[in-house]
């Protein structure tokens, strides 16, 4: 079939890639266009055929009830990390956010095969309350003497990068590197500690580090200020972007994360082409030419500008012949493979709760990485009298489990959550989500590298989205604004 050349007169910029982080630069785009009043197209182009990416809401309904099944993330982070927030009330949505259920929040470790409660007052990792760490189980005597050595040991006062295992063992010692930060903090980022970079991922804790000597001194101090700076009581609201949104540090939508995206979809719906794959990127004249493979054929799109909202992979291969440094440090980007079980239950199957959820460390050489008492955690996930589990799978800690079919699969997962949570009843429905290549790794260095890769971009070229520098939705959102606001300086600077 012959190329189709498609003509368009105009200030013109290409999105590649139809996840968060491109639907959020298409949209903040327009906005910005709208408000300033200047002419500007936008064209979202869209490999598959549905925007969202990773961000995947299944409504299953039976004969029970309505369940609300997250096939990605289940949830954003509010408070210090604000920009899904707000980017939810700019689009009408603050009414549908929810926060986490608080008052049954509780996090179990298993050690030893047996479910443990972190902490009360453990704060992703370090420990502000005395009683209950020196009395829980989970850390032995010598580890809890290990973990309080953080208050006089010196502190690191350079700016150079290590990994989040490097980190932890010299603050806090192995112990808590095992028991804590590796199911906790590695397992948001499917990570490995022992190549995951403190300042990519967690660079919080360096800075405290830094400016109180310790990372216990700094949690508290942290945990003092936050207190004074408001006397609401947890599940209170807060104003963003001047509406009232629940103050839970974590958030969701009524219907599921996929709330977020679909509305974006919606939004700049004109300007999507699904099922549309850019296979190849020109630069001809100051300007560039896409080559879009869809359905009908090839076309020939030319346009002013390109953000590139793809994983690094496939940045690189589409960079390679007009910036072969910046594709070359794309395909150095390590990405795993994940995946989630959701199981749906009647409560009188469950023998026993536990709080939001279950960590394994990867030290209980266990197929899975976690349970996640989906229904516990947010309301309206599962209809009365029911329970939504979510177990996760691949990643760094159980690669192998990603080889497995979905019978195997379902058995050791059934498996694992009768050994470890007494789950034996068959569950009422089961539904599993594969992620090939989906999260990519923040090894040590990766900040310097996303510097490499943007000094070697060219001109009117961006790079954006979960593999530079931030995996979750506000991070996404909030590169997207930056992006944004990138292309249009270079276009007005370009008139």
């Amino acid at each position: 079939m012959p190329d189709r050349h498609v003509a368009l007169s105009g200030p013109h910029v290409a999105v590649i890639g139809g996840g968060i982080a491109g639907l959020a630069t298409a949209w903040y785009l327009r906005e910005s266009a709208r408000t300033s009043g200047e002419p500007l197209r936008c064209t979202l182009f869209e490999a598959s055929d549905r925007c969202g990416g990773k961000v995947l809401t299944e409504i299953v309904e039976h004969e029970a009830g309505t369940f609300v099944v997250e096939g990605g993330p289940d949830s954003f982070l509010n408070g210090q990390k604000p920009w899904a927030a707000r980017l939810a009330a700019e689009l009408g949505l603050a009414e549908r956010l929810i926060g986490t259920n608080d008052a049954a929040r509780k996090v179990y470790v298993l050690n030893r095969g047996k479910p443990v409660p972190l902490p009360d007052g453990v704060f992703l990792l370090v420990p502000t309350r005395f009683w209950p760490f020196v009395t829980s189980p989970l850390i032995t005597p010598w580890g809890k003497i290990r973990m309080g050595m953080d208050l006089v040991l010196p502190a690191r006062r350079d700016n150079g990068d290590e990994t989040m295992a490097d980190f932890v063992r010299r603050r806090l010692g192995g112990e808590a590197l095992d028991k804590i930060a590796e199911p906790l903090l590695a397992g948001i980022y499917s990570a490995e500690a022992e190549r995951q970079s403190i300042l990519a991922t967690f660079p919080r804790f360096r800075e405290l580090e830094r400016r109180y000597g310790s990372l216990t001194r700094g949690m508290l101090a942290a945990r003092r200020q936050r207190s004074q700076a408001t006397a609401e009581p947890a599940n209170a609201e807060v104003a963003v972007a001047d509406h009232r949104v629940p103050s839970t540090i974590f958030l969701s939508f009524r219907s599921g994360t996929a709330e977020l995206t679909d509305e974006l979809a919606a939004r700049v719906a004109d300007n999507i082409r699904l099922r549309a794959r850019v296979t190849g990127l020109e630069q001809l004249h100051g300007a560039y030419r896409l080559q879009v493979q869809t359905a009908d054929g090839r076309e020939v799109c030319a346009v002013d500008a390109v953000v590139i909202a793809a994983p690094a992979f496939a940045a690189a291969r589409l960079l390679r012949p007009q910036a072969p440094s910046a594709a070359a440090e794309l395909d150095s980007i390590r990405y795993v493979d994940t995946g989630v079980v959701s199981l749906g239950y009647r409560d009188a199957d469950m023998d026993a709760r536990f709080g939001f959820g279950v960590l394994v460390p990867r030290s209980e050489r266990r197929p899975i990485n976690a349970v996640t008492f989906s229904s516990t955690k947010f309301d309206g996930r599962a209809p009365r009298g029911h329970t939504l589990l979510r177990v996760f799978f691949g990643g760094s800690r159980s690669p192998r489990s990603m080889d497995l079919d979905d019978d195997e699969l379902l058995r050791i997962v059934r498996t694992q959550l009768r050994e470890l949570l007494g789950v034996g009843e068959p569950p009422l429905f089961h539904r599993i989500h594969r992620w090939q290549q989906a999260n990519p790794q923040y090894d040590v260095g990766h900040l310097d590298l996303v510097k490499r890769v943007r000094r070697e971009l060219p001109a009117g070229v961006h790079v954006t989205g979960s593999s530079c520098l931030g995996v979750g939705l506000p991070d996404c959102v909030h590169q997207a604004q930056e992006t944004a606001r990138d292309v249009l300086q270079d276009l007005r600077r370009s008139v």
